[in-house]
């Protein structure tokens, strides 16, 4: 018997993306927390020692495990020459011109010399539907597509996914605010800023395609 051809979605746990949040083929939920950084180098040693002791206490006062996620990649800067070249065509004296095209290649000339990076941190949320009396976690069945014969299973699943998004969005303003505590701000991504993550996540490839200038 020939073996059934697996397909991408196969090795990727993501069921569905709801109101930001993500729910995983065992019906689990995470929601994720964009967090900005601070240069701590840069702070004084009083001001290092509080934000230690506040990111412990945060640390702490946690019932839940999260996980931090630091994204690094190559800055793209083509975007910003793109638009600088924009700038380089509306000048009306010469002189601007040249200044413009001067700084165009400098920037080309430095990012091309200079691996520049840049970061962003995560902060990933879980949280774990109870499961009573059931086998299965009724999130575990909720799909894009549903016909009318399911109707009773999509209300409840509706409704339990109001239920378990409460939960979960406490556990956000928990982080959110032991983040700011720190000095951090934070912010809980939407489901377009989601999806784009995961799709730069999959496809780290697509940033290097060419852009028109």
């Amino acid at each position: 018997m020939a073996q059934k051809q697996q397909t991408t979605q196969d090795f990727i746990p993501i069921q569905e993306i709801r109101d930001g949040i993500i729910i995983l083929k065992s019906g689990a939920m995470r929601s994720i927390v964009l967090a900005t950084s601070l240069n701590f180098a840069l702070k004084s040693g009083d001001e290092q020692n509080a934000i230690l002791s506040e990111f412990q206490n945060f640390l702490n006062s946690l019932d839940f495990s999260i996980q931090i996620f630091a994204q690094s990649k190559k800055l793209d800067i083509r975007p910003y020459l793109a638009l600088l070249e924009n700038r380089y065509k509306e000048q009306t004296t010469d002189l601007m011109k040249i200044q413009v095209r001067e700084y165009v290649e400098f920037v080309r000339s430095f990012v091309e010399s200079t691996n520049i990076m840049s970061k962003s941190f995560f902060v990933v949320v879980p949280y774990d539907p109870p499961i009573i009396g059931s086998s299965k976690n009724p999130l575990a069945n909720m799909m894009p597509g549903r016909d009318k014969s399911k109707a009773g299973k999509t209300a409840s699943a509706d409704s339990s996914f109001a239920e378990y998004r409460s939960q979960i969005e406490q556990r956000v303003a928990v982080v959110e605010q032991g983040l700011v505590r720190c000095g951090i701000r934070a912010a809980e991504l939407g489901t377009e800023e989601v999806v784009e993550l995961f799709y730069k996540i999959f496809n780290p490839g697509d940033t290097e395609k060419p852009i028109q200038i």
